[in-house]
């Protein structure tokens, strides 16, 4: 409270009065000294904020006490005073508001450094699992060191990874923490006391308190209370997701239980693991047949599947996003957001460069652009986030990431956007031609300087906002002419007022027409949205 000394000390050189803050963050505990001036006397006697102003007499004159308004538990003292003439009572109408004002400010500070500090942790633990899974194809290796990173996180010192085995119908253990391996038993899927079955079979997370659903065979692991959560595998239409086995934690260090973040976190998490052991199922059974030209293009898929569905921002926003992967693992990603107030975020991306560093990178971008999306609203901040984020990876990689991110505010009639270095981002508002969303960026890790956001208007449900990646624009025929910019926004233009997924499957109709046989030289993306 340096700044809040340095305002008191002032008030004593204005009026000659003394004055002190005191405080009490532990309501267990008496108040304390927060900030005062030197010659300030001891209060012993604290009102509440209803009691008002209150008299007290000290050895060198009175003082007057009242609470501080607001959530943190403060009292502010004035006096006693050398001149006889100051007003007490109105010093302290003037100055009261002035230190609740302060405090509130520097308790907003410190959550916000909080949030941060959690986020920090989030973003980073998020980059080590795509590290572990860019590394190895081994399930057991990947979930114990897995396992181990989201112990340390969130405070577990318990907790094991189980998997599904559909021949014998029951979940058996690749990973333990706070117990030996070979010590934890498999539990049937139908137990009707496990919790880690429960999970399963519900395909939700659930949360034991002490003493709740004791089972056996769970008491390896288990101390106190216990979050499993079901790892989920999307696979495609119409399988829809598929429950692999469950993460479990337990016997946290704080004794407390676990709180809506974590919980939050450790579903990312499962989601992971579950494509860790979707990776290692489809390596083991490509891998004797096509080494590592497959087993690239296996990770390829696996980072395919990471993309969202189109109708998860519906029904606020209708969506059409496709991509066609090219033959080597690349870095096209989209990516989509349900935001507070009826909002849709909007991201494509295209990493510079083509094989597994850059479809690390891709998937080190959903991953934390995830995170920054729900932490601010303006564009132009959530990519400097972002690029924040991966700055050290983007430069010992020498890539770089044409980016552009929106934010479409149906209920405002308006729409955010920010553009580093996206050449295809265009808009095309209802009876009017195409306007080009321009790159007023350069990508993302080639400057310092944070992007800019732009602002435009937006009808909801008519104006429509289309992007795509240069792997459509430069798609060749056999003959190796390029389809080119022209031809997409044309195909768009002819069928505007239908559906977007209708008008993206007419662009790729005029796309298959065009390349006929020719193989893909990059990955295809297009993403279209009317909100």
């Amino acid at each position: 409270m340096i700044d809040l000394a340095r305002v008191l000390d002032a008030f004593r050189a204005a009026t000659d009065c003394e004055a002190s803050v005191w405080t009490q963050p532990n309501p267990n505990a008496p108040p304390s000294l927060g900030a005062g001036t030197a010659n300030a006397p001891t209060v012993h006697h604290f009102p509440s904020v209803a009691d008002g102003e209150q008299t007290i007499a000290t050895p060198a004159g009175d003082a007057l006490v009242a609470a501080v308004p607001g959530p943190r538990r403060a009292w502010l003292a004035l006096g006693p005073c050398t001149s006889q003439s100051i007003a007490l009572r109105a010093c302290m109408t003037f100055l009261l508001p002035v230190v609740g004002q302060y405090l509130q400010s520097a308790l907003e500070v410190e959550h916000a450094a909080n949030e941060l500090a959690e986020r920090y942790e989030e973003i980073n633990l998020l980059y080590t699992i795509s590290e572990i899974l860019g590394r190895t194809v081994a399930l057991d290796e990947a979930a114990r060191t897995i396992l181990s990173e989201v112990s340390e996180t969130v405070g577990a010192r318990r907790g094991s990874v189980l998997v599904f085995d559909r021949a014998t119908n029951s979940l058996h253990p690749v990973a333990a923490l706070g117990a030996p391996l070979a010590d934890v038993h498999p539990i049937s899927a139908d137990d009707a006391c496990s919790v880690s079955a429960r999970a399963f079979r519900a395909q939700h997370l659930v949360l034991a308190e002490d003493g709740e659903m004791l089972c056996p065979e769970e008491a390896q692991y288990r101390r106190g209370a216990m979050l499993s959560v079901p790892i989920m595998w999307t696979a495609p239409a119409p399988r829809g997701a598929e429950p692999l086995g469950v993460v479990n934690l337990s016997d946290r260090r704080s004794g407390q239980s676990f709180t809506a973040g974590d919980q939050k976190l450790i579903a990312a998490i499962a989601t992971q693991i579950g494509t860790a052991i979707q990776n290692t199922r489809l390596v083991r059974a490509s891998v004797e047949q096509q080494r590592l030209a497959h087993e690239m293009q296996l990770a390829h898929e696996l980072q395919m599947k990471l993309l969202p569905d189109d109708d998860i921002v519906a029904p606020e926003a209708i969506v059409a996003a496709r991509v066609v992967p090219a033959e080597s693992v690349g870095g096209d990603f989209y990516n989509l957001f349900r935001l507070s107030g009826g909002r849709t975020g909007v991201m494509i991306g295209d990493v510079s460069g083509h094989g597994y560093q850059a479809a690390l990178i891709m998937a080190l971008s959903m991953s934390a652009s995830a995170i920054h999306a729900q932490s601010t609203t303006d564009p132009g901040e959530m990519l400097a986030s972002l690029v924040g984020t991966m700055r050290e990876e983007l430069a010992t990689t020498e890539m770089f990431i044409s980016a552009f991110y929106a934010v479409i505010d149906p209920a405002a009639n308006q729409m955010h956007f920010a553009n580093t270095g996206h050449p295809h981002a265009f808009m095309l508002p209802h009876g009017q031609e195409f306007e080009r969303l321009a790159a007023t960026d350069p990508p993302l890790g080639m400057d310092e300087r944070p992007p800019l956001t732009a602002r435009r208007g937006w009808s909801a449900g008519r104006d429509l906002l289309v992007l795509f990646t240069d792997g459509v624009t430069d798609a060749r025929n056999p003959a190796g002419e390029r389809l080119g910019e022209e031809k997409v926004l044309q195909t768009i233009r002819a069928h505007r007022d239908e559906d977007p997924r209708e008008i993206l499957e007419h662009v790729v109709a005029v796309l298959d027409e065009h390349t006929e046989d020719a193989p893909r030289r990059d990955d295809l993306t297009m993403v279209l949205v009317r909100s």
